[in-house]
């Protein structure tokens, strides 16, 4: 059963959230989206699901715009880069796209996330739409117009906020997902009932076997609220001035054990690994209990998520998180909770309360494993 949600930007509409079983309203949607039969457009994909995809998108879209191409770079984290973001600009000078013409992007959060920042940038800013394919785009990274590339080792450290005119959800991309990356996705899934959500959080729990069997009205309820939730927040604060930052819960630690792992480990893993940090900081300070950490924890081990990364130093990742774009005067800016459904920022973390969650997360503690 399909379901439209609306985002606003300063309170005016801006895009719509499609969450769909196929590709069907894809062309009545973007023509509402972006109208104009003359634009041409330019998908762009990766060499995982490009072969499974872009030739029916190009297919759907080609039916009214006046051309469609597509430009496929190759998978993985280690891509996203500016060199690759050069490739793309390159593609579209020699294509002859301007100002009027449209990105599509069509994959993960990698994909999105390139894409965006392609549109806002190339010509100083054109239209895309966001087609994710995976668990971890369609309930995080396509909404909210966060675009970035990672910066030598520094994720996300170049990005711009650009909305997309469009977000795409077909749910049944992901039966090709394998089942690490479903997992990865269930990651930011989690945070949305941390952060948000009691009776979301419980009702992962009570729903766990259903969502690990990828059972279509489990999942169309688990995307549809989790984008919600991301609505919510995005709506509140779009350019992360304020209560936008409660979205980073389980990142800061989380994006320092990914670099140190050197992206090894999936992102939604290290989210969830960045959680269990994030609670047991909590704890410490005193905001939840014994047994609100326990829950936590068997959440994401219920997930097929790891509770703990191994032959990483905990000196290297707390150098790494404290390298993290939302460091102020030294001090890192932290998510914390004060329960489970309410989050809250703390505005600066000692070095010896990161290193309590740190440890946590880190077989023996942080100490290299031989």
């Amino acid at each position: 059963m399909a379901k439209t949600l609306s985002v606003k930007y300063n309170g005016q509409f801006a895009y719509s959230i499609r969450i769909s079983a196929d590709f069907s309203e894809l062309l009545p949607l973007s023509k509402e989206a972006i109208p104009d039969p003359g634009k041409k457009g330019c998908i762009i994909t990766d060499d995982h699901v490009g072969p499974l995809y872009a030739d029916e998108i190009q297919q759907e879209l080609g039916a009214y715009y006046a051309d469609v191409l597509s430009y496929t770079f190759p998978s993985g984290e280690e891509n996203k880069n500016l060199d690759t973001i050069c490739g793309l600009y390159e593609f579209l000078i020699q294509n002859h796209f301007g100002r009027k013409d449209f990105l599509v992007a069509l994959g993960g959060g990698v994909v999105g996330d390139m894409t965006g920042f392609a549109a806002a940038t190339f010509l100083r800013g054109i239209d895309f739409i966001q087609i994710p394919t995976t668990l971890l785009s369609q309930v995080d990274s396509s909404i909210g117009g966060k675009t970035g590339v990672d910066f030598l080792s520094y994720k996300n450290m170049v990005g711009a906020f650009h909305m997309p005119k469009l977000v795409y959800i077909n749910t049944k991309t992901l039966e090709t997902l394998p089942p690490v990356q479903f997992a990865s996705g269930m990651g930011e899934v989690i945070k949305y009932g941390l952060i948000q959500r009691v009776d979301f959080f419980a009702w992962l729990g009570e729903h766990a076997a259903q969502i690990r069997s990828q059972e279509a009205e489990a999942l169309e309820e688990m995307i549809g609220t989790s984008c919600e939730c991301k609505r919510e927040v995005v709506e509140e604060d779009p350019t992360e001035q304020g209560i936008r930052a409660i979205l980073n819960f389980g990142h800061t630690i989380g994006h320092a054990i990914e670099k140190c792992s050197n992206f090894s480990l999936l992102h939604g893993q290290c989210v969830g690994l960045g959680m269990i940090a994030a609670a047991a900081i909590s704890k410490e300070k005193g905001t939840i209990d014994d047994a609100a950490e326990q829950s936590i924890l068997q959440s994401i081990s219920d997930f097929s998520l790891p509770t703990q990364a191994s032959g990483l130093s905990a000196d290297a990742v707390l150098t790494a998180t404290k390298s993290d774009k939302k460091v102020i005067s030294g001090r890192v800016r932290f998510i914390l909770l004060e329960e489970i459904g309410k989050a809250k920022i703390d505005p600066g973390l000692s070095d010896e309360e990161l290193l309590v969650g740190i440890r946590k997360v880190l077989q023996d503690g942080g100490r290299i494993c031989e």
